[in-house]
């Protein structure tokens, strides 16, 4: 192969540049990998490829000698035949090529086609076994030597790549058709603007929005739709969009015929393949029918209702109060001066529960009906989800399980303590009447930010603390969740219906959202959203104290700036960081006697990539967590990446909250040993 090596590179550039050429035709793909190999290897060479259902389709088989093509073609076809025959199982398996030769030829094409040696190159496309090459020859003692073999491999790899290629434009394709459709097909108006605010594309709804068809909508400016002032704000916008941000306004357009319409644009920047500034995607909305007196007098009406209702309850459970007072202190009376086991005491006792229960109801009513004139503080949230723990248990009862998890940077929010607690125990009650049978409550509590006109309508914007309250009850139908939050309405008949009404009351009286997510048979998820506290509290750092350290974590990045920032990210939960930015190193350290208990690596470095990394220290520490960091994707990383149950992979850039949250999701909370002592190694 010496004197061939050139020659043969070239060639294999050459296949490389024509299978390119025709990635778009799956058939000329596999003639044209056919035809090169038997001129390059000769004498004849097939590619049977796997077609989407598993089967195999048609060979294309090409001969030095035309008039053999047809005849070998038809003997070595296995079309429609699944890939379960030893020749292909092996080299399924295996990845490698088989070379046949002498008898060992017999099962490819029987005794009657004198085949005298072949060898079969499996091609595989994105990391999956897809079909092979064969290769044949005919002269008696012929055989393939070790250099045509390899030969043969490369123009596998060639095939297998311009296959994967013509996938992805195939998958390029379909999503821009699938893109194209919903364009022309929902409800809202879309514009593409260059950075002049030149019309560059437009969908059919807001050629009716303008009152011109689409197509010449195309090459005209929006500001000839705009007055004065919406000109100069569509200029403010374009520079909002230019400087990397989206915009959402209402504004008022002209239509061709002189109407007016009231409309909502959303406005977000194209950049172009370098990162520049190449205009904008509108979506617009035509609210003009929306805004109508009928509706507002409709609004105004209910909130008239509820704000009675309001009044009205806060009365009622005020005076109620007062009798249940009387009620109560009467009934203590009693147990004091009744002997133990008399019936006298057994009645006052349940007069003691009933009493109970009636201040529950009414601490619900007075929190849905309350006034202003409340005392608000600064609750950390870790030490409220800690305090309501044991209210939680008792609530839930022993048959249904409870997960809390949170970390202890989850920003503090200003509330009144008892209606907020008040507000998660009607959460628990409601998901333990829902898992009669026993069940799983989890509670979850993360710092958000959410940008203004980003959040679902109601949402505030700005820093966020967002618990999650799971259930895995019966769930609801669409129909009792939309109506879930309303007050009095419920679907069990000895239940007042007041419960996620109150939580709905306090949340927003917070300045809060609240949301549902359930469907039957798949539980309930209520999503909390309380504006943090814009000021810490003075008692937390006293009560918290040092952070409990609770393992020890080894970081291994090349960039040393990458890894000052992961461990600064993570120290103050309280881990004991060894910092290395060289891979031998951390390999050094494990071995010398270093326990970690939960490796943090990038995936791709010099020296050995992060999963080789991880297989090395797993020699010492078989049962090592392992949170690879990358600036790549899971899927581009491809078969370089292989995450097992105790691994995960977080994608760069990421946040404290999503690092913490992953570490916690991957190792747990608590600690395979307590560390002493931290190390950062440069």
């Amino acid at each position: 192969m010496g004197v061939m090596a050139y020659p043969l590179r070239y060639a294999l550039a050459d296949l490389a540049l024509a299978l390119s050429r025709v990635s778009h035709d799956p058939a000329a793909v596999q003639s044209t990998a056919a035809r090169a190999a038997a001129d390059m290897i000769g004498d004849g060479a097939g590619v049977q490829l796997l077609r989407d259902d598993g089967r195999y389709d048609s060979i294309t088989y090409h001969h030095i000698d035309d008039e053999r093509s047809a005849s070998m073609s038809r003997v070595l076809d296995h079309v429609d035949q699944l890939p379960d025959d030893d020749f292909s199982t092996a080299l399924a398996a295996s990845r490698r090529p088989l070379v046949l030769a002498g008898d060992g030829v017999e099962p490819l094409a029987g005794e009657e086609h004198e085949i005298h040696s072949a060898v079969l190159c499996p091609v595989i496309v994105d990391n999956t076994y897809a079909g092979y090459l064969v290769l044949t020859r005919e002269t008696p003692g012929s055989f393939y030597s070790t250099a045509e073999v390899e030969l043969a491999r490369d123009i596998a790899g060639e095939l297998a790549l311009a296959c994967s290629s013509a996938r992805a434009l195939e998958r390029l394709r379909a999503s821009e058709e699938r893109y194209r459709r919903v364009l022309e097909t929902i409800p809202e108006g879309v514009l593409q603007l260059d950075d002049d605010g030149v019309v560059t594309y437009a969908n059919e709804p807001i050629g009716v929005v303008l009152g011109m068809p689409r197509s010449q909508l195309v090459g005209v400016s929006l500001r000839g739709f705009l007055n004065d002032q919406g000109q100069k704000e569509l200029n403010r916008r374009i520079n909002e969009c230019r400087e990397g941000r989206s915009t959402v306004g209402g504004t008022r357009l002209m239509r061709a015929d002189g109407s007016q319409r009231t409309v909502r644009i959303s406005m977000m920047p194209l950049m172009g393949d370098h990162g520049e500034f190449t205009g904008v995607v509108c979506m617009v909305t035509d609210t003009t029918d929306h805004i109508d007196a009928r509706g507002l007098k409709r609004q105004l009406d209910h909130l008239r209702r509820l704000d009675s209702l309001g009044q009205l309850i806060g009365g009622i459970s005020h005076d109620f109060n007062n009798l249940l007072t009387v009620v109560g202190g009467s009934a203590e009376m009693i147990t004091a001066s009744a002997e133990q086991d008399s019936q006298h005491h057994r009645l006052a006792t349940d007069i003691l529960e009933a009493v109970g229960t009636g201040r529950s109801l009414t601490h619900q009513l007075l929190a849905f009906g309350r006034s202003d004139g409340n005392r608000p503080e600064i609750i950390p949230i870790p030490d409220l989800l800690t305090d309501v723990q044991s209210l939680f248990s008792r609530t839930l009862g022993e048959h249904i399980g409870l997960d809390l998890a949170f970390g202890p940077d989850v920003w503090a929010v200003r509330a009144e303590r008892g209606p907020l607690e008040q507000a998660l125990v009607n959460l628990a009650a409601n998901a333990r009447d829902a898992m009669l049978h026993g069940g799983m409550l989890r509670v979850a509590a993360m710092n958000e930010v959410v940008e203004p006109g980003k959040g679902p309508e109601g949402m505030p914007a700005g820093k966020l603390v967002h618990i999650v309250i799971t259930d895995t009850g019966v769930g609801m139908t669409d129909e009792v969740r939309q109506r879930a939050l309303e007050p009095f309405f419920t679907t069990r008949p000895t239940a007042a219906g007041l419960g996620l009404a109150t939580t709905a009351g306090i949340v927003q009286g917070i300045g809060g959202h609240i949301e549902l997510e359930s469907e039957p048979r798949m539980g309930t998820t209520v999503h909390l959203y309380l504006p943090a506290a814009e000021e810490k509290p003075a008692s937390a750092t006293g009560r918290q104290g040092a952070p409990t350290v609770i393992g020890r974590v080894l970081i291994v990045e090349d960039q040393p700036e990458v890894a000052q920032l992961v461990q600064r990210l993570i120290e103050p939960a309280g881990y004991a960081i060894t910092v290395a930015t060289d891979t031998l190193q951390a390999v050094s350290l494990v071995a010398a006697g270093q326990h970690p208990d939960l490796l943090i690596t990038d995936v791709v470095m010099p020296t050995m990539t992060g999963p080789e990394l991880a297989n090395a220290l797993r020699t010492h520490r078989p049962d090592l967590p392992v949170l690879y960091m990358s600036g790549y994707t899971a899927a581009s990383l491809g078969p370089q990446l292989h995450l097992d149950d105790n691994s995960m992979l977080i994608e760069k850039p990421f946040t404290r909250s999503t690092l913490l949250a992953a570490i916690r999701t991957l190792a747990g909370t608590q600690p395979s040993s307590a560390p002493n002592d931290t190390a950062t190694a440069k």
